[in-house]
């Protein structure tokens, strides 16, 4: 297959590469962390402007209507200048919405494409009624595959599970608390799975229907995990999507989502890596030309080439459909990302040598999103038991 771009789609990544690069600069970013913002607004409102927040939007919401294929496009820039603005948040939770939810929904994502509205989806829930394994120990990951927990993360059944249960007056309230949420504090909307009767479904939370407890990201973004105790909600999908598919198709837009930006992110390192091996002399010579650098970098480049075939393969498929022909490619791009590819940035700092760990070079921001990507999409072992049940 030719997963080349088309003009269009190069077009795109053309407009979000040349913006990203202008307003994302390592200057702009230090400026950012020392303003102690949650993300940078002058940032978010350019990207309106370009009309890359609105690119995946539904029509009817102000938007182009682009797939998966363009939300990979603009993710993967975001992660190659680890751009801290909620996008990948946003745009996730906004093509789910257009994709299940009903059409006022759809219309209320019209302030997005402007850059007046955040949104956010919770990363782990309960098993899909398909069948996703979960219990003791086990916590529902983006892509709903169960992975081993210490006792700290929230699993489907456990007493930090969120359920959803009717009023009586017809309305849905959520109960429970999710893991950690990106952006939560910031978002107008967070989606957030939950168990109930017949299986699984998905639901909108609203502003202050949650107490918010907030909680450190590996990416330095704000985080929080959402505590809920009778919360009002809004069910995306038919009668709170108990038949499963809106959730289903979260899980599979946050996984690739997650694996475009982790493509981006070590798109973006290994740029780093390669002008400074280039020009960093050690012994009278440019680092580049010893063989056991090039050997490593090289490493690097073919870690970044497997994470982007499985990419490009998930999101075309995902956009011709049906998307559960997606499923194998994105378990293979999740756990290229949470393994050849993360390791592929110790390599890079280790190349690097002592100013790869110094924060006040670029380098650091992409290490710790890579890191964060990997535990979003639930880590290496549990992509692989992914892939075997996939096989299976």
């Amino acid at each position: 297959m030719d997963f080349t771009l088309d003009e269009a789609q190069e077009e795109l990544r053309g407009l979000a590469a040349g913006l990203l690069g202008r307003e994302a600069a390592p200057a702009r970013l230090d400026a950012h962390e020392r303003s102690g913002e949650p993300y940078d607004a002058g940032l978010w409102r350019a990207l309106a402007r370009a009309g890359l927040l609105g690119a995946v939007l539904p029509e009817e919401a102000g938007g182009a209507g682009l797939g998966p294929v363009e939300l990979a496009v603009i993710l993967r820039e975001v992660g190659a200048h680890v751009a801290p603005v909620p996008v990948q948040q946003s745009l996730v939770a906004a093509m789910t919405v257009a994709g299940y939810g009903s059409a006022a929904q759809r219309r209320a994502l019209a302030p997005l494409a402007e850059g007046g509205l955040v949104l956010s989806a919770a990363p782990r829930g309960p098993a899909s009624p398909r069948g996703a394994r979960s219990g003791p120990g086990t916590v529902e990951t983006a892509s709903g595959s169960a992975e081993t927990a210490s006792g700290t993360a929230e699993t489907a059944g456990s007493p930090g599970a969120v359920t959803a249960r009717r009023t009586p007056g017809g309305g849905w309230v959520l109960d429970g608390r999710t893991g950690a949420v990106p952006y939560a504090a910031q978002a107008d909307r967070v989606l957030v799975p939950a168990t109930l009767d017949g299986g699984a479904g998905l639901f909108m939370v609203g502003p202050g229907a949650a107490e918010l407890r907030a909680v450190p990201l590996p990416s330095g973004e704000p985080g929080a995990v959402l505590v809920l105790d009778g919360a009002p909600a809004e069910p995306v999908g038919p009668d709170g999507g108990g038949g499963g598919e809106a959730l289903r198709g979260l899980r599979r837009l946050a996984t690739a989502g997650a694996v475009a930006t982790a493509s981006g992110v070590l798109a973006g390192a290994l740029a780093l890596t390669t002008g400074y091996i280039g020009t960093r002399r050690q012994f009278g010579r440019a680092l580049a030309e010893f063989q056991a650098v090039t050997v490593q970098i090289a490493d690097v480049y073919i870690a970044g080439r497997a994470l982007d075939v499985a990419l490009w393969s998930a999101v075309w498929r995902l956009a011709e459909g049906p998307p559960e022909e997606a499923e194998a490619d994105l378990a293979v791009g999740a756990f290229t990302a949470a393994d050849a590819g993360l390791k592929a940035l110790y390599t890079c700092q280790h190349l690097h040598g002592g100013i790869g760990l110094d924060v006040t070079y670029p380098l650091h921001r992409h290490f710790a999103w890579a890191r964060h990507q990997a535990h979003l999409l639930g880590g290496a072992e549990a992509r692989l038991d992914e892939i075997g049940a996939l096989a299976g």
